[in-house]
């Protein structure tokens, strides 16, 4: 049954305003991305709680169309990507390499052991893109993989390109554990530029800023995690003192953007002989790498009218 305290991202402001957040809790959203995946636990771990970076990140944007995650590297996870459309929708997948996955384990002696992401990420970038239609400037933002959390990698990005003070924090719950299902979060707050682009600093924002920081660091996976707790609730315990204002909550659920027409059509488009070189018995077979579906043609369906 679902439980209305996950799948959404609830936005907020504290400190009369000098700081914004987001706080986001996913249940079903994983558990239905991973189901349909059945990758291994590292790196099923490692695209949950990507995830769960994707959804707070695309949050904190104004966008109509889609939001997507990339995360490229050179170690066993060579490839993580999540959608994010404007309506809630998302959808995630990996590539990955189950021997090398398996050898950096024995190497580091950690095979029963989740570990931080960048570990099967190895050495690469971390990029997101705002793709708003065909009549828009697509927008894209990239950082080195560089960090020992994904954490850490995600806020190389805010330093460097943004230059907006950031801190976020993410979670994730694995079914090993107390044996329930997997869950993944994430918090993040944020100085609120003035108009101009200009950040108002003084001590008393300095302090407080240092403080939303402790607070923020201070939530646990038992609190984030628990079922019990509105994310209303939580906020209520971290920033009680801070002039705490919950602005907005908003739903997500797990959605695909394949179908068999447009992947027909896209196969349509290909060169006869590309066509005929793909076919096996006179029919093609294609599987979606997010939602795992699988659509077979006949030859015929591909012709060219």
């Amino acid at each position: 049954m679902p439980n209305n305290n996950f799948d959404n991202c609830v936005s907020f402001h504290i400190d009369n305003g000098a700081f914004r957040g987001r706080l986001v809790r996913l249940d079903s959203v994983i558990n239905t991305i991973l189901e349909k995946h059945k990758y291994p636990l590292p790196v099923s771990a490692v695209l949950a709680e990507s995830s769960a970076l994707a959804v707070l990140l695309a949050s904190a944007l104004k966008y109509d169309g889609l939001f997507t995650l990339q995360i490229q590297g050179n170690g066993p996870v060579s490839l993580v990507v999540v959608d994010v459309t404007s309506d809630g929708k998302v959808r995630a997948c990996a590539r990955f390499d189950e021997e090398r996955l398996k050898k950096s384990q024995r190497l580091r002696k950690t095979d029963d052991q989740i570990e931080p992401a960048p570990h099967f990420l190895g050495e690469g970038f971390l990029a997101f893109t705002v793709d708003q239609g065909p009549d828009t400037e697509l927008y894209q933002g990239i950082v080195d993989l560089q960090g020992k959390t994904l954490s850490e990698c995600a806020l190389r990005y805010f330093k460097q390109s943004e230059q907006i003070d950031t801190d976020l924090k993410l979670f994730f719950h694995t079914p090993g554990q107390e044996g329930k299902d997997w869950y993944a979060a994430g918090i993040m707050i944020q100085k609120i530029p003035e108009i101009g682009g200009k950040i108002k600093e003084n001590e008393e924002i300095s302090e407080s800023w240092d403080e939303a920081k402790i607070f923020m660091e201070s939530l646990k996976d038992d609190e984030v995690f628990n079922a019990g707790l509105t994310s209303e609730n939580i906020l209520t315990r971290l920033f009680h003192t801070h002039s705490l204002a919950v602005t907005e909550s908003k739903a997500y659920r797990f959605g695909c953007r394949c179908s068999r027409e447009k992947l027909r059509d896209t196969l349509a488009s290909f060169k006869p002989e590309e066509i005929d070189a793909m076919c096996e018995n006179g029919k093609i077979s294609a599987t979606c790498h997010f939602c795992s579906e699988n659509y077979v043609y006949d030859r015929a369906e591909l012709q060219k009218q």
